[in-house]
């Protein structure tokens, strides 16, 4: 079951099934478009460089130094610059020049550098643990060639990326099968606690959260670094991890999964048997009964606040080490996305836990059924709200939704979502049917199904007529010799093998004696597999830029605002009316800030090939004072490629930019663009 409103009475439904199925279609479509997993800010991402990208500069800078949108963590080999024949040229050293809200990084380079291009190559560990790199150029005197290639894998990627992604996949499907197979027994099914299908999901999803949980450990050394498998080896490196904030997660995650083990045991251990006590003290008295149910109310008890502090552990390593770690209002995200998780979690989780149920156990009661549909109901609840305020900190706009590959990614999840939706319809249909259609399963394949033996002498299935009576008697005749009879192992493996079958074919009578579970259980099935694929879906949002880093960084290219310590760039086209008359002019003005500033223009056909302009002038004006125009008269550094230091900007406002073209003695422009001066 997904999360389907609880049932009303049958003489109600018609009445009352608008409403429910309304508010649950708006709960989920809210929950899929607002929310990820796990996600709930942004990577980091290089906002500015000096030099800049391409950038031709008159002299060899003192150093490099980068900008990025939030903390990271680098190293002494985290900014590497090399030189045309590829040797680097920086000191090794790294300079954390960050103060306030601005995050910057630099590295020294060595004296006497001469002409050409350089190379700047870079990577780091954002605070959400997500590793970023990236490398761009810059030219001293005049570009030229160079025997350094730009990298075209990003740290991250590779082999490496895939196992590590699929390991990250897998942690969050065993974490949800693991909480929310519990939560299944413990809140809607405690007689499930003694079934062994259940018993085995929960082990199964307590194994894969574990060792995909190591594997994670293993590989974040190669994961941030080279990309190589071997590096798994290098203990040096295992240990720089642990003193990561990401590998005092995984540690702690491990650590946790121990006590989650101590869980599942009491759960399948001895909270299972007190329940069959129970069960059997009914039998000899209400005394006995009644203080056999006292002990297992206070298990329940135990158990659920054990579990429930076990399971918000674990979700906390993800939310203490990851997105909702930075950003804005942390302290609001980290609990807002460990009640994400858990919400996550006990819906799919559960979901799973239900379908086993229904294939496995077929005499699952109804009223399992219903308490299912009314705590997913719940957890769809929780899914809407926490998912709409974790947008919010993603996304930041509505344009991000559209234009970012983070807001198409969760377009896509709406869509599986609304897909999972129209089966719960169905699967909300036979959830009625089964509250009003009593089982057609007779009680005696039941009891037989329940004690292993025959039923009523036949058990009459897909394994064929009368198989199972005859294997029952061959298997009678067979062990009434005593355990020192002399058998045949490939007798006794045939019997075994008739044995399996006659268990089988009464499985599947009893499933197929009751239609509505039929259906049930296909529309289950149907929901699960689109979870699957839902789970998936958010495991790469997990690691995709969101949108509001991702319109910041674009922003940057080519709004006319100036941010602090950022570079105004700007693109004028112009059309002097002449021949060889139009064209654009890319304007950079850096940092774009009250006080010096450094101008660079280019100028360029339609083409996009540079054109070497007979004359080219800049002026600055700020009508709202009265100042200027302030000439700017900028040097040809090369064709079409001119620059001016040391422009003065001596208030802040809205400048305009009037930049004079000529593309022949008669031909001549005059374009303009407002910025805003901070």
């Amino acid at each position: 079951m997904t999360a389907i409103a609880p049932a009303p009475s049958p003489a109600r439904a018609r009445a009352t099934a608008v409403l429910p199925r309304l508010a649950l279609v708006l709960a989920a479509l809210l929950a899929a478009l607002f929310a990820a997993a796990a996600p709930a800010t942004a990577h980091a991402a290089l906002t500015a460089s000096d030099p800049k990208d391409g950038a031709v500069v008159a002299t060899a800078p003192a150093q490099v130094t980068l900008s990025f949108s939030e903390q990271v963590a680098m190293g002494d080999d985290s900014i590497r610059v090399m030189d045309p024949q590829g040797k680097r040229v920086d000191t090794g050293e790294l300079r954390d020049m960050c103060s306030g809200s601005t995050i910057r990084y630099g590295t020294a380079l060595h004296s006497g550098l001469p002409d050409g291009t350089y190379t700047v190559a870079w990577q780091a560990i954002s605070a959400d643990s997500h590793p970023v790199s990236g490398a761009f150029t810059f030219s001293v005197g005049a570009p030229s060639a160079t025997a350094v290639s730009l990298p075209t894998q990003q740290v991250g990627g590779g082999p490496v990326g895939i196992a590590y992604g699929i390991a990250r996949y897998a942690a969050y499907a065993g974490f949800t099968v693991l909480v929310g197979g519990a939560a299944f027994v413990l809140l809607c099914w405690r007689r499930g606690s003694s079934e062994r299908p259940l018993q085995k999901l929960v082990m199964r999803g307590w194994v894969t959260v574990t060792a995909a949980t190591l594997a994670m450990l293993v590989l974040r050394n190669p994961y941030t670094g080279s990309g190589k498998f071997a590096d798994v080896f290098d203990l040096n490196g295992l240990r720089a991890v642990l003193e990561t904030k990401a590998g005092a997660s995984l540690v702690s995650r491990l650590l946790l999964l121990g006590a989650a083990a101590l869980f599942v045991a009491v759960l399948f251990g001895a909270y299972a048997r007190r329940r069959q006590e129970a069960d059997g003290a009914g039998t000899d008295g209400a005394e006995a009964s009644a203080e056999q149910a006292r002990d297992t109310s206070d298990l329940v008890f135990g158990l659920g606040i054990g579990g429930t502090v076990v399971a918000a552990g674990i979700a906390a390593t993800w939310a203490l080490a990851e997105h909702a770690s930075t950003g804005i209002q942390t302290a609001v995200a980290m609990p807002v996305d460990i009640l994400h998780l858990l919400a996550v979690a006990t819906w799919l989780g559960g979901l799973a836990a239900l379908l086993v149920a229904l294939h496995k156990v077929p005499d699952i009661e109804r009223e399992a059924v219903r308490r299912f549909s009314k705590v997913a109901f719940v957890s769809v609840v929780v899914l809407a709200v926490t998912g709409v305020y974790q947008s919010w900190r993603q996304l930041g706009s509505w344009s991000a939704l559209t234009d970012t590959s983070y807001g198409r990614l969760l377009l896509i999840k709406v869509g599986l979502v609304a897909v999972l939706v129209a089966v719960a319809f169905l699967s909300r249909t036979w959830t009625a049917r089964l509250a009003q259609v009593p089982s057609e399963a007779p009680a005696e394949v039941l009891a037989a199904v329940k004690a292993g033996g025959p039923a009523g002498g036949t058990a009459r299935g897909a394994a064929g007529g009368d198989v199972s009576r005859e294997t029952g008697a061959d298997v009678s005749r067979e062990t009434s010799a005593g355990p020192d009879a002399s058998i045949d192992p490939r007798r006794a493996a045939q019997l075994a093998r008739q044995h399996a079958a006659r268990d089988k074919a009464r499985e599947k009578q009893v499933r197929d004696a009751d239609p509505e579970r039929g259906g049930l259980r296909r529309s289950v099935l149907a929901e699960a597999g689109v979870a699957v694929v839902l789970l998936a879906v958010t495991t790469v949002l997990t690691s995709t830029e969101p949108g509001r880093t991702a319109e910041q960084e674009a922003g940057r290219n080519q709004a006319s605002t100036a941010v602090p310590n950022r570079a105004i760039k700007i693109t004028l086209p112009y059309d002097t009316g002449g021949q060889n008359g139009k064209g654009s002019v890319r304007l950079e003005l850096d940092p774009g800030r009250v006080g010096a500033n450094t101008l660079h223009l280019w100028a360029d056909d339609p083409g996009g090939k540079p054109v070497d302009l007979p004359e080219i002038k800049v002026s600055f004006t700020l009508p709202a004072k009265e100042i200027g125009p302030l000439p700017v008269l900028p040097d040809r550094l090369t064709p079409g490629h001119w620059s001016a230091s040391g422009v003065q900007l001596p208030l802040a406002g809205e400048w305009r930019i009037d930049v004079i073209v000529r593309t022949s003695d008669i031909d001549q422009t005059t374009v303009q663009k407002n910025v805003k001066i901070g």
